[in-house]
């Protein structure tokens, strides 16, 4: 069906879809970051909240891929494929760059701000999607670095440029600051493999798995290691702190199934307009302990929104 006569159906055309899938990606993570940041602050411990995230994620999706034929054909195909070598072992290990993800999150949201935490990995994300696309790394195949693009990138660097330009820097430690760009170029390398999972084995679900099931590993033996010096307070009643590992399990699969299709960078930029508005949003509603300013952190949304807008443009992606 064509584009026009999508419109004549009142229905959005089909490449519209997947940038708002991948929008939806970027509110989603919006959201985990500041559920675990919340926890992590609550008990004091950034590890043991992102143990609790993944290790919820992981009985969610260990539940799911044995209760539904479709799961279950897809962990077979797995088996298959990781046996008789057309499925390499280092397509198995995206869920090491959720686990820094997630404490992250626990570690530093709760201090400097979701929208301070996004621009960061704004920074990262954008640059390591568009060296992944351009090498031909994303399950997409390799995308062409074209104008707008480039003009895409530079909009998101800006938005992250301009974000960075208030006090809000000055009063938090650097290494807060640095570790985000970290965990963004690490969120677009797990996009990117986890795609490449997901065409190998033919299931978002296996690909979803497997990446919590390598995070919650990480993270487990991070958490073993330390826990002679872990010293918990209560953990918090509000139910909600513990709802990461569920928001983790839809954005994840969501974005193994979207990378094949739209490429690394297109659903980079779409997932970072979706995670500076969620931030936008979050911040208002659930100031942190170093809040932003509103207005600064409206104009990055603008900005950012411009750069997804031009990357998407027909003709954007040339192979």
């Amino acid at each position: 069906m064509s584009r026009a006569s999508d419109r004549r159906r009142g229905r959005a055309p089909r490449g519209l879809l997947p940038v708002a899938g991948a929008i939806a990606v970027g509110v989603l993570t919006a959201i985990q970051s500041r559920l675990n940041g919340g926890l992590g602050a609550a008990i004091d411990d950034a590890i043991v909240a992102a143990v609790i995230s993944f290790g919820s994620g992981f009985l969610i999706m260990a539940v799911a891929i044995s209760a539904l034929p479709s799961g279950r054909a897809a962990a077979a195909r797995l088996r298959r494929g990781l046996r008789g070598g057309d499925i390499p072992w280092w397509i198995m290990i995206g869920g090491a760059a959720g686990a820094l993800t997630v404490g992250s999150q626990g570690l530093v949201v709760g201090v400097i701000g979701t929208a301070m935490f996004t621009v960061g990995v704004v920074a990262g994300q954008t640059l390591s999607g568009l060296a992944l696309d351009r090498a031909g790394y994303s399950p997409a195949g390799v995308t062409a670095v074209t104008l707008p693009r480039l003009v895409g990138v530079a909009f998101a660097l800006a938005a992250v440029a301009f974000s960075l330009t208030g006090g809000t820097v000055g009063r938090v430690p650097l290494w807060m600051l640095l570790l985000p760009v970290l965990v963004g170029a690490g969120l677009a390398w797990q996009q990117a493999t986890n795609g490449r999972l997901q065409r190998k084995v033919g299931s978002a679900m296996a690909a979803t798995f497997v990446n919590f099931v390598g995070g919650t590993v990480v993270l487990g033996v991070i958490a073993l290691a330390r826990i002679q010096v872990t010293h918990l307070r209560a953990f918090p009643p509000e139910p909600w702190l513990y709802l990461g590992g569920a928001t983790g399990v839809v954005y994840i699969a969501l974005s193994a199934a979207l990378a094949p299709r739209i490429g690394v960078l297109l659903l980079t930029l779409g997932s970072v307009l979706g995670m500076l508005i969620g931030s936008f949003v979050l911040d208002l509603v659930w100031p942190p302990a170093v809040p932003p300013s509103p207005w600064r952190s409206a104009v990055t949304v603008l900005v950012a929104c411009a750069g997804v807008a031009i990357a998407a443009l027909p003709g954007a992606r040339r192979r």
